[in-house]
C-alpha cells in the first residue's frame, strides 16, 4: 500500500528541522514539494523547497483539479499538493513526507485516510513560538503578529492528528519522530 505521512504546525515550531531530520534518518521516504504564491525567504529554491507559483497560475491548477488539496492561508497565499507530485513520489516506490499547514494536514489526512499518518508539531509554548519566529529572521515585524495570532487558532487542531510531538527538546523530538515514521511504514 503506497503511504504518506503528514506532518503539520504552526510556523515557527520546527516542523521543518524535523521533516528534514527523518528524511535524513529513514530510507525509502521523498519530500513533497508543495506550491505556494508567497515569494521565497532566505535560501529557498524552486522546484526543491517549494514550487513558486504566481497567484494566478494557482487558481488555474485549482480550475483544472490539479490538487490534492489546497488552502488560501492568507489573502492571495495559496499552499497546496499536487496530484502529479504524489504520483512522482509513489512511481519510485517510495513514502511521500508532507511538510504542510494545520488545514492542509487535516485535508490530507482526510484524503489519505488509513493510507496516511498525521503528525502535530506542538510549540512549548506561544511566547517560545514568537521567539522563534523572530530568531529566524526571515519575517517582517507584521508577518510574526499575524502567525503568533494564527498559532493559538491552529493548536487548536491538534487533536485532529493522529500523534502530537510537542517540541521542547530538539533532540528528543527528532528522536519522537523518527519512532512514529519508522512504527508506521514498517
Amino acid at each position: 500500500m503506497n503511504k504518506v505521512i503528514i506532518f503539520s504546525a504552526p510556523s515557527g515550531s520546527g516542523k521543518t528541522t524535523l521533516v528534514r531530520h527523518v528524511l535524513d534518518v529513514v530510507p525509502d521516504l521523498a519530500f513533497s514539494v508543495s506550491c505556494t504564491t508567497r515569494l521565497p525567504r532566505g535560501e529557498e529554491k524552486d522546484g526543491e523547497d517549494y514550487y513558486f507559483l504566481t497567484p494566478e497560475v494557482f487558481r488555474e491548477k485549482i480550475a483544472q483539479d490539479a490538487f490534492v488539496e489546497y488552502e488560501e492561508v492568507y489573502q492571495d497565499k495559496f499552499y497546496g499538493t499536487l496530484k502529479t507530485e504524489v504520483e512522482r513520489i509513489w512511481s519510485q516506490g517510495k513514502t511521500v513526507i508532507f511538510d504542510v499547514d494545520v488545514k492542509g494536514g487535516i485535508a490530507l489526512k482526510t484524503y489519505f485516510g488509513d493510507q496516511a499518518r498525521s503528525v502535530f508539531i506542538l510549540p512549548p509554548s506561544v511566547a517560545e513560538l514568537e521567539r522563534r519566529l523572530r530568531g529566524r529572521g526571515t519575517d517582517d515585524e507584521a508577518t510574526i503578529r499575524e502567525r503568533v495570532a494564527k498559532a493559538g487558532e491552529e493548536m487548536a487542531y491538534r487533536d485532529r492528528f493522529d500523534r502530537v510531538v510537542v517540541n521542547t527538546d530538539l533532540e528528543e523530538a527528532k528522536n519522537e519522530v523518527r519512532l512514529v515514521v519508522e512504527d508506521f511504514i514498517s
